[in-house]
């Protein structure tokens, strides 16, 4: 019974996760362009992707006041994506839950998640994932999957 258990504990889990991915697509020399804040799934991959080498921007703040309906005022900010980004990420996260149990030695926080990336240059979605796992999980796959992602030298030429 036991392993019954366990069985179907795993493969629910194994089916909270889609990746899918361009192989070769990314060339690491580009800039990447991400939004600003978000909870922590968003700052962890730009973190990543820096630490990966990448140049990864925000763009720069453009606020739009005056707007106003009857006696409100409403304020809208807005980025504005730099010409030279040739990438750009999309994260759309819920909010993410402490998890000590299920997560206790994989990050303690439990993401779910949807994670695009872009190429500016094609207009082709290269990388689609939707997910629910824990924080280091999380981070492990991206890491594995831009791996795949990055063209090689001799594919550049």
């Amino acid at each position: 019974m036991k392993r019954l258990f366990l069985l179907v504990a795993v493969l629910s889990l194994a089916a909270c996760n889609s990746v899918y991915y361009k192989p070769n697509s990314v060339d690491t020399t580009q800039v990447f362009y991400a939004d600003r804040g978000g909870f922590s799934m968003k700052r962890s991959i730009k973190n990543l992707m820096r630490h990966r080498g990448y140049t990864v921007v925000v763009g720069t703040a453009e606020s739009s006041s005056g707007i106003t309906s009857d006696s409100t005022s409403i304020e809208i900010d807005s980025a504005v994506v730099p010409d030279d980004a040739r990438y750009i990420i999309k994260v759309r996260e819920r909010r993410e839950k402490f998890n000590p149990i299920w997560c206790l030695f994989n990050g303690f926080w439990w993401w779910n998640f949807n994670v695009s990336i872009a190429d500016q240059k094609t207009g082709e979605e290269i990388m689609s994932w939707r997910g629910r796992m824990c924080q280091n999980s999380a981070m492990r796959i991206l890491d594995d999957t831009l791996n795949k992602m990055e063209a090689t030298d001799a594919e550049n030429e």
